[in-house]
C-alpha cells in the first residue's frame, strides 16, 4: 500500500494531465541531426530549428500496440531521398521562409473568416478568436501526432515490437520532420498564424473593462453597468474556457492522427522537393508582392480594413516570432523564453493600436463633431478629405492588429509547450505567467486609456 501511494506521487509529480494515455516527454535534444542512409541531412539547418516549440514537442499521446501493427503493416515506402542531393543550407532557408510567408497570410484569412462565421446574433459566445484558437490547436496536435505524411522522408522504419526501439524510432522521425519547410511551414506557419494569444488577451482586457461587443445589440447601444465582481468572473471566464478548450483541442488533434493513421496518406518526396518547395518560394513571395499592390489600389476600399492591411503585416509578425523563438528558446529548457517574448511584446503592439483606433483624430470621430475640429485646410492622405485619411489611418491600425499582432503571437505553439514541459510545475508557472503578465500589460497600455477618457467608435467599423 505504501509502495502504491509513492508511485502516484511520483506520477503526480511528473505528469502534465491526468490521464493515463496521455503522456510528457522531454523535448528532441539539439544534438539529433537528420540522417540519410549515406549520412548527409535532407535539409541543412545547421540545428538551426531545434528551438522552435511545434518543432521539438513531443506526441502527446502514445501509440498503442494495435496502432504501431497498424501502422506496420502500411507497404514499405521507397527511399527518393537517397536518390537526391541533400539541399543547402540557403535553399533551405529559402524554401523555409518561403512556406512562412505563404501560411501567415493563410492563416490570418482562415481566422478573420472564422471570426466572422462564429460572430453572429445569439452567439453562445462572443469571442471570436476562440474558434481559430481551438481549430488551431487541434490542426498542430495532429501534425505533431502524425507519423505517415511525411514517412517518405525518412523511409519505412524497421519492424520491431521492442520498445526501446520504437522509442527511437519515433525519436528519429521527429527529428526528421522538425527539419523539413512544408511541416515547419504547417505548424510555426499555418497553425501559429491561425492562433492568436494578442487577441486572447485583448478579449480578456475586454471583458474585465465591459467592453465586449455582442452582436445581439447595435453598436450604438449603451453597454450596462456591472459591479466588480462581474467584472471579474467575466475574465476568470474568458481564461478559463480559451485555455481549456485550446489544450483540449491539441489532444483531440492527436487523437484523430491517431484515428485515421491507417488511412492518412504520405506526401511523395519527389513532388515536395522537385515541384512544392520550388512553387512555394513563388507563390508565397508573390501572394506577399500582390497584397502590397491590392493595399495601394484596392478594388474595394472596405477591403483594406476587412483582410489587405492584414495579409500585408502577416508575414512580419510571422518571421518575427520564427526568429525570436530560435534565438531565446534556448536560454531556459523550463521557460520558452522565445514565445513567451513574441507574445507580450505582440500583445503591448495590439494594446497601443487599439488605444490609437479608439481616440478621436486618429482612428475615431471627434465625438464634438467632425467640422468643428478640422479645418478643410488641415493636411491629410488623400488632401480632398480628412475622414477619408482617418478611415485608412483607422485600418491601417486594424491591419497591424489582426496581421502583425495575430501572427507573432501564437496559442498553438503556446499549448505546445504547456504540454511538452517535462514537470507540471513548469507548464503551470509559465502558463499563468505569460497570463498574469499579457492581461496586466494591456490593463495598463489599454487601460490608462478606458479609465481617463474612454474609447471611441473608430470609424473603419463596418
Amino acid at each position: 500500500m505504501v509502495d502504491d501511494e509513492k508511485i502516484e506521487e511520483v506520477d503526480e509529480e511528473h505528469a502534465v494531465a491526468p490521464l493515463s494515455e496521455i503522456t510528457a516527454q522531454r523535448p528532441v535534444e539539439p544534438t539529433d541531426i537528420q540522417q540519410r542512409p549515406g549520412g548527409a541531412p535532407l535539409y541543412d539547418t545547421h540545428g538551426g530549428n531545434d528551438a522552435i516549440a511545434e518543432l521539438v514537442a513531443e506526441p502527446p499521446v502514445d501509440r498503442t500496440s494495435s496502432t504501431q501493427q497498424q501502422q506496420q503493416q502500411r507497404p514499405p515506402s521507397r527511399r527518393p531521398s537517397a536518390e537526391l542531393p541533400s539541399l543547402s543550407n540557403l535553399a533551405t532557408k529559402l524554401y523555409t521562409l518561403s512556406y512562412l510567408v505563404f501560411f501567415a497570410i493563410l492563416g490570418t484569412l482562415a481566422r478573420l473568416g472564422l471570426q466572422a462565421l462564429t460572430y453572429y446574433p445569439g452567439a453562445p459566445i462572443v469571442t471570436g478568436v476562440l474558434w481559430s484558437n481551438f481549430g488551431g490547436c487541434v490542426l498542430m496536435g495532429f501534425f505533431v501526432e502524425d507519423r505517415n505524411l511525411f514517412r517518405e522522408e525518412w523511409g519505412h522504419p524497421p519492424h520491431s515490437s521492442n520498445q526501446s526501439t520504437d522509442s527511437a524510432r519515433i525519436k528519429k522521425h521527429k527529428t526528421v520532420k522538425k527539419s523539413i519547410p512544408l511541416y515547419i511551414g504547417l505548424t510555426t506557419g499555418f497553425c501559429g498564424s491561425f492562433t492568436s494569444f494578442s487577441s486572447f488577451m485583448r478579449d480578456a482586457f475586454l471583458a474585465l473593462s465591459n467592453d465586449l461587443t455582442d452582436p445581439s445589440f447595435s453598436s450604438s447601444s449603451a453597454t450596462q453597468g456591472r459591479n466588480r465582481g462581474d467584472s471579474f468572473m467575466a475574465v476568470v471566464a474568458v481564461l478559463i474556457f480559451t485555455v481549456s478548450l485550446s489544450i483540449s483541442g491539441f489532444y483531440l488533434g492527436a487523437h484523430i492522427a491517431l484515428a485515421l493513421d491507417p488511412w492518412v496518406p504520405t506526401v511523395p518526396f519527389r513532388i515536395t522537393r522537385n515541384i512544392l518547395d520550388r512553387v512555394m518560394v513563388l507563390l508565397g513571395w508573390g501572394c506577399w508582392l500582390g497584397a502590397v499592390f491590392m493595399s495601394i489600389w484596392p478594388p474595394e476600399n472596405s477591403w483594406r480594413g476587412q483582410a489587405v492591411f492584414a495579409i500585408v503585416f502577416a508575414p512580419l509578425g510571422c518571421l518575427f516570432r520564427f526568429y525570436v523563438s530560435l534565438l531565446l528558446n534556448p536560454r531556459i529548457p523550463y521557460f520558452p523564453l522565445g514565445t513567451f517574448a513574441v507574445n507580450i511584446i505582440g500583445t503591448g503592439v495590439l494594446g497601443m493600436c487599439y488605444d490609437l483606433q479608439h481616440v478621436s483624430g486618429i482612428g475615431a470621430s471627434p465625438a464634438s463633431g467632425w467640422a468643428e475640429v478640422y479645418s478643410p485646410s488641415r493636411s491629410s492622405l488623400f488632401g480632398d478629405s480628412d475622414l477619408s485619411s482617418l478611415i485608412v489611418s483607422c485600418q491601417v491600425l486594424q491591419g497591424v492588429m489582426d496581421g502583425f499582432c495575430g501572427c507573432a503571437t501564437t496559442v498553438s505553439t503556446w499549448v505546445a509547450e504547456l504540454t511538452s514541459l517535462g514537470r507540471r510545475r513548469f507548464a503551470y508557472m509559465y502558463g499563468g505567467v505569460s497570463m498574469a503578465v499579457g492581461l496586466g500589460l494591456l490593463a495598463v497600455v489599454m487601460g490608462s486609456v478606458k479609465w481617463s477618457r474612454g474609447f471611441e467608435s473608430p470609424t473603419c467599423t463596418s
